[in-house]
This record gives C-alpha cells, sequence and structure tokens, in this order.
C-alpha cells in the first residue's frame, strides 16, 4: 500500500448489521432444519477512494460479504447503503431488482479465478464489451475503440480483443477481468481475491496496475484476501472476519503492529518474515473452526483462544472501539498485550 492520507472522508459504502443465513433442508420435502450464519451481523464503512482490506480463514463469510453488496445474493437482513453520485444514501440490500440496474454500473466485481470467469467461448471484445452492450452505452466501431483503449490502460494490446481466453496467462487473463470491470467506468470495485491464483510476480503487477487505477479513477476498493501480506501492501484499513462476524477493524499499520483481538494475532503470526532477527513463534491455533451452523455459545473463537475466560464462554463480545479508528470484539481488548509484525516499508 503506497502510503497515503486520504482527503476524502466521505463515506462511500456502508454495511448495517448485514446478514446471510443459507437455508439447511433435509427430507423428501426439503425441509428447513437450520441454518448456515455465513455473514451474522457485520457493519462497516469504506469511504471514498479508500481500500478496506476484508481478510479471514476461508469459510469465514468475506466473500459472501462482497457478493451481498452487489446483489448477487440476497441477504438475510441488514443495509448496504451506497452514496451515489447525487448525494443520496441507497439502501441496495432491498431495493427491487428491476431498480438494481443502475447501481451494477457503479459497483462492479473482480472474481478470484481468472480461468474460471471469462467464458471461453467468448472472445476478448465480447467478453470486456458485454456490459457496454447490455447498458446501451456502446455499439459497432464506438464498442472496439473502448475496448481497445480499456487494453492499453490495462497493459495489454488492442490487437488481443480477437483472441479468446485460452490464448492468455493467468495474469493477461485478470487484466481482462479487470477491463471489463472498469467498461463501465464504476465508484466501487469489489475485488475477491483477485490476486490468489495467480504467481507472486504477477501478483505485484497486478497490485500496482490497480493502485495505478485507483489513483487515476478515483476508484473505492474493498479488497477481499485470505493473504495478509498482500492485504498490508494495498489496505488503508482491514477488517477481520471470524465465522461469519467481524472480530477486529482497524487501519493497516495499527492492526500489524497493535492487534487487539486473539484471532488478529495468530494470523499476523503467520505472515512471513523476510529478517530473520524479526521471526518469532508462530501461534498454531489448536481445534477447529466453529461451524455456522451451530456456532458455539459466547465468543465464537473462545474454544481455541489462548487468553479465554469463563465470560468468554458465555457472554458474546462486542465490536467496540479500544483506540481512536481501531475496533476489536473482545472482552479483554483494552488489557491485553498481543504481538504484532513491523509494519513493512512502504513505498
Amino acid at each position: 500500500m503506497a502510503e497515503q492520507t486520504l482527503l476524502a472522508s466521505n463515506t462511500q459504502l456502508t454495511v448495517n448489521d448485514l446478514k446471510m443465513h443459507f437455508p439447511i433442508q433435509r427430507g423428501f420435502i426439503r425441509r428447513v432444519v437450520g441454518h448456515v450464519k455465513a455473514v451474522d451481523g457485520v457493519s462497516f464503512s469504506v469511504c471514498s477512494g479508500e481500500t478496506m482490506g476484508l481478510v479471514g480463514e476461508s469459510g469465514c463469510g468475506k466473500t459472501t460479504v462482497g457478493r451481498c453488496i452487489v446483489r448477487a445474493y440476497e441477504p438475510t437482513g441488514g443495509e448496504v447503503l451506497y452514496h451515489d453520485a447525487r448525494g443520496a444514501d441507497i439502501n441496495l440490500a432491498t431495493l427491487p431488482k428491476s431498480e438494481l440496474k443502475p447501481y451494477r454500473r457503479e459497483l462492479r466485481l473482480i472474481f478470484q479465478d481468472p480461468y474460471a470467469s471469462l467464458n471461453p467461448r467468448m472472445n476478448v471484445l465480447n467478453i470486456v464489451g458485454q456490459p457496454l452492450k447490455i447498458h446501451g452505452i456502446a455499439n459497432g466501431q464506438e464498442l472496439e475503440d473502448r475496448v481497445a483503449s480499456l487494453l492499453k490502460r490495462v497493459g495489454l494490446q488492442p490487437e488481443y480483443m480477437r483472441r479468446y481466453p485460452h490464448a492468455f496467462s493467468g495474469g493477461q487473463r485478470q487484466r481482462i477481468g479487470i477491463a471489463r470491470a472498469l467498461a463501465l467506468e464504476p465508484r466501487v470495485v469489489i475485488c475477491d481475491e483477485p490476486v490468489s491464483a495467480l504467481d507472486v510476480s504477477v501478483q505485484a503487477q497486478i497490485l500496482n496496475l490497480m493502485q495505478d487505477l485507483q489513483a487515476e479513477f478515483n476508484l473505492t476498493y474493498l479488497f477481499i484476501s485470505h493473504d495478509l501480506s498482500v492485504v498490508e501492501y494495498i489496505a488503508n484499513r482491514v477488517a477481520v472476519m471470524y465465522v461469519g462476524k467481524l472480530v477486529e477493524v482497524a487501519p493497516t499499520d495499527a492492526l500489524f503492529a497493535t492487534p487487539r483481538h486473539p484471532y488478529t494475532e495468530a494470523l499476523l503470526s503467520a505472515v512471513p518474515k523476510p529478517d530473520p532477527r524479526l521471526r518469532s513463534k508462530r501461534i498454531l491455533l489448536e481445534g477447529d473452526v466453529a461451524d455456522p451452523a451451530n456456532p458455539p455459545s459466547g465468543c465464537y473463537f473462545h474454544p481455541r483462544c489462548r487468553y479465554t475466560q469463563d465470560r468468554c464462554k458465555t457472554e458474546p463480545p462486542v465490536l467496540h472501539e479500544v483506540a481512536p479508528g481501531h475496533s476489536a470484539a473482545c472482552h479483554f481488548a483494552g488489557t491485553l498485550s498481543l504481538q504484532g509484525v513491523v509494519p513493512a516499508v512502504r513505498h
């Protein structure tokens, strides 16, 4: 992440008490016998022009949050307030489907797998140009000109627009996906693990490209990832999820240097440290991740937490501010002395 101070303090996106419960059905008549609480009361905000990192283990619900925001999933409850260009706050979570189309131009999604997210039967011109056709923005030569311009902006030759996805490497495919996301000139981009399927050297190229595009077009990113090293590089703030809930939200440097939740401390202990003098003992969490269909009482993390006390087993913690701009869902966030990592050198 290039070190920067956000000049704009206005909120672009606010998520309030977002819930996504998937029904568990059994029997011949598919009777609902329970729910998987993939997202269970998540709240955060993203300022205009910033990158908000959303991290956690696989299955914690972070991708589901992103898909609820763009209404790929119908949320079970909560609000997704989008501050549009006219200055109005629109609740995307409850907006009728017939009224969603204008906002699908302004909130776009970059998918995780560049091999599965591109239609192998469509060439690049059709893949990148499809959103322009659907929204009636361009056709014919104008469409080709706009696609050519987008390809050049993401580092690809316009001559590639007649080729099909199989002719490209993983990094090139992800550039095509980014061009498709930018085709409609969005204001918010949900980045669902956009570099996790790429080689490390290619990851750096894509991250640098995304930062350049953000500065050029004043984009707001929600960057979903399980890789804390990547999030440290690109995010202004970080929200940590565990079993459908947020456990910590803080500016990136503060979260890495002084974590306030034991789960965050454990995640940070696994971050590779290039300097041998800075290496610390990795914290190995015992037990399994809690079942979102049948979570434990109290704090969901208490069966795996080495600081757990009786209160943790019965009383659910509330996400509360423990330092300016730094919130944690832990009863003892203000008293625990947790081990962080030395922030990386930023350029």
